[in-house]
């Protein structure tokens, strides 16, 4: 998804593409839970509330602010950010309902978010926090952490949705999230911050759009929420690890290259989020 987008932003600014993006998922969204669950799923019984808040902070905030960030950031960037979700969530857990994390789940979070700080700064905090001043790469990669963070409020929103099924909880979140994705894109344009894309853009990067939309949407969301039901959410976020390590390979293969404090720090974050992930997996079968 994000060498994808990458090289889809110079043709679609990040308010089309997310809007593009979601306009189309939802609908698939819709029809497939009115196929697999009937028209009844389709209300929201009570729940109209907060599934717009959730829907709007996490697929309205996760789009926009990623696609901003990687106007300025680099996909690898993105991924490392990305994979912090995890420990986030740990200490948005904490921060909310007080159940604090264990002594070596804060160490590796620590060890992670070093490992980020290694990879966007490349081990100059000085120079990064220059280029963060004059809307450089870090201020990307602060955008895309903001965008993350969206994502992490919205996956804590199932304990609101009890009963709905992972595709009911999507499509009826993904519909206000739509919409405000929509909102965003029209005021973008009145601010003369985005454009509407041309007949010409669009068909440009159509099976770009047509990825976006069957692949990291439909089966990438429905594919998560449905790992997570089979597998548990630990060997779930365990194969989230990946994504820096598929990324940086992808990137690799198109002719990137990379200083070796970024594939250190990279290393460093994916090494200590399997750590974690192993050790509540080796906790939780003790229990």
């Amino acid at each position: 998804m994000l060498p994808v987008a990458k090289r889809t932003l110079p043709v679609l600014d990040a308010f089309a593409l997310a809007t593009w993006r979601y306009t189309v998922g939802t609908v698939l969204f819709l029809l497939l839970l009115a196929a697999f669950e009937g028209s009844r799923a389709l209300r929201y019984g009570g729940k109209l509330l907060p599934a717009t808040v959730f829907g709007v902070i996490g697929f309205a905030g996760f789009n926009l602010l990623v696609w901003l960030g990687l106007a300025y950031s680099r996909p690898e960037h993105a991924a490392v950010i990305l994979a912090l979700q995890t420990p986030m969530t740990a200490l948005m857990v904490w921060a909310a309902r007080g159940q604090r994390p264990r002594p070596f789940t804060l160490g590796c979070v620590a060890v992670a978010i070093g490992g980020v700080l290694l990879v966007v700064t490349k081990g100059e905090p000085a120079a990064a926090i220059a280029d963060l001043a004059r809307g450089g790469a870090l201020f990307g990669d602060v955008l895309v952490l903001l965008g993350a963070l969206a994502w992490v409020v919205y996956t804590l929103a199932a304990g609101h949705f009890a009963g709905w099924s992972a595709l009911r909880l999507t499509a009826l979140t993904s519909v206000p999230g739509a919409i405000g994705i929509a909102v965003a894109n029209y005021l973008a344009i009145l601010a003369g911050m985005a454009a509407v894309p041309s007949v010409e853009a669009l068909w440009s990067v159509g099976w770009q759009l047509a990825y976006f939309v069957l692949g990291s949407t439909v089966l990438g969301v429905l594919g998560f929420n449905a790992a997570v039901t089979h597998l548990g959410p630990l060997n779930a976020m365990l194969m989230l690890n990946l994504v820096p390590v598929g990324v940086f390979a992808i990137e690799a293969a198109l002719g990137r290259s990379f200083a070796a404090i970024e594939l250190a720090g990279a290393a460093t974050v994916v090494l200590a989020l399997v750590a974690n992930n192993l050790y509540l997996r080796g906790v939780s079968a003790s229990r």
